[in-house]
């Protein structure tokens, strides 16, 4: 959310610069989302929570471990605690880029699935590290299927690779986007029906 205040150059140059601005930011921005999150559990009642906050990009998180753990992870435990102290029982946290590094802190303030991991981030490792903790979602890069010519066979191709590479426990094949549409018409129908088909195979 902060770089829709300031744009991205200037919040990722004011972590170092203005350190204490940005810890006073995060805090406002946390106190936010807490008030909407009592309306969320007062009118609504989830059981599931999806949350969408991007991290890095396709080969690098935005910011070092170490920062992201001083910066962001305190808030997130809050944010989320509230949810899961208040009848929410799964928290799907949407950041489709690599964190691989960050998979700790995730498991930290208590997300349940990470949504749109790429292959970037050697999914079968991480499931080894960390499953049972955590699960994966993810593994079918939007980018490369979801594109004017798409066909079903590619479509199949990357749903049999992903599901037969990351394996049966604690992953879940999906686009990386997060959202259940696809920029090219028919795309996520089809990789959903793949998806079906080899869930059938596999169990």
């Amino acid at each position: 959310m902060m770089h829709h205040l300031m744009g991205m150059k200037d919040a990722l140059m004011n972590f170092y610069e203005e350190p204490e601005a940005m810890h006073e930011l995060i805090d406002y921005i946390v106190d936010y989302e807490l008030e909407f999150a009592k309306t969320v559990i007062d009118k609504i009642h989830p059981d599931a929570l999806f949350h969408h906050d991007d991290w890095g990009s396709q080969i690098s998180t935005f910011l070092a471990p170490k920062m992201f753990e001083e910066f962001f992870l305190p808030g997130y435990k809050k944010l989320y605690g509230f949810y899961k102290a208040n009848g929410v029982e799964l928290i799907i946290h949407h950041s489709d880029s690599f964190a691989a590094t960050l998979v700790p802190d995730m498991i930290e303030m208590g997300m349940d699935i990470w949504q749109g991991v790429m292959n970037t981030n050697k999914i079968p490792e991480l499931i080894a590290e960390y499953g049972g903790k955590i699960s994966f979602m993810g593994g079918l890069h939007s980018g490369e299927i979801d594109f004017p010519e798409w066909t079903p066979e590619i479509c199949a191709e990357y749903v049999e690779k992903a599901c037969k590479t990351n394996g049966k426990k604690y992953y879940i094949p999906c686009l990386t986007s997060g959202l259940p549409m696809s920029s090219f018409p028919g795309v996520y129908e089809e990789v959903t029906s793949q998806i079906d088909k080899m869930s059938r195979e596999l169990f």
